[in-house]
């Protein structure tokens, strides 16, 4: 069983903002997947279905960006789940937008759910990280995060979370590089060959091979200067 986090904060003023990526990757999986409809559990609002052969939950935690780890926690323990169960999504100000990158571990980077996440079950818990830029200087991240996407940020995104909903079921089992192939094709499709190919070398004219030149040095000194 597996336990997909979706990070971002609750409510309709805050629904088209970057820090809320991670939820917006959730409705779509539930969405594409025939998840039960949402209902209020665990400080958050969950729901339930089924990614390939794996039972999966899926939470948005609705205590705050900062508070997620509550929510997290209280999942966690009511499913006897290790964080080696849980996969969270959340936005990255250190990848470019439309950059998807998988993790296990490590460290919460300044992220406040992330931190949140540490401070009740641990680092040890696997991460998707969703591209959303950085804003240049640390005094405008606040802003940045809290802001809604731009509308030139919308093809991208629409990429980015379809591509998620795809490769959810190999994410799901532990693939993680079938799911980072499954949102490569749709954020980088590879490119049709629009050129014309070469003719074959049965199709080639062929041109009658030179006369052998007979004529001495010295024959050949002598037309060249006449």
């Amino acid at each position: 069983m597996r336990l997909f986090v979706g990070l971002g904060n609750p409510g309709a003023k805050y629904a088209g903002n970057r820090h809320n990526i991670g939820f917006m990757v959730l409705d779509r999986i539930a969405s594409d997947h025939g998840f039960s409809p949402w209902r209020a559990k665990f400080q958050g609002l969950t729901c339930e279905g089924r990614l390939g052969r794996d039972k999966v939950v899926l939470l948005k935690p609705e205590t705050f960006m900062n508070l997620s780890g509550q929510s997290v926690g209280e999942a966690m323990r009511f499913y006897k789940l290790t964080p080696a169960d849980v996969i969270v999504f959340h936005d990255e100000l250190d990848l470019a937008p439309g950059k998807v990158r998988t993790k296990t571990g490590g460290g919460h980077a300044g992220h406040n759910g992330l931190r949140s996440i540490h401070q009740h079950i641990g680092p040890d818990y696997d991460r998707v990280r969703l591209g959303i830029g950085h804003p240049g200087h640390k005094d405008r991240v606040a802003p940045y995060v809290l802001s809604d996407f731009a509308k030139a940020d919308l093809d991208w995104l629409d990429d980015v979370i379809r591509g998620c909903s795809d490769g959810a079921a190999a994410l799901a089992d532990g693939e993680t590089a079938k799911f980072s192939n499954a949102v490569a094709l749709r954020t980088a499709p590879p490119r049709s060959s629009t050129g014309t190919k070469p003719p074959k070398a049965k199709d080639t004219p062929q041109t009658e091979p030179a006369a052998e030149d007979t004529r001495s040095p010295l024959e050949k000194l002598k037309d060249k200067f006449q």
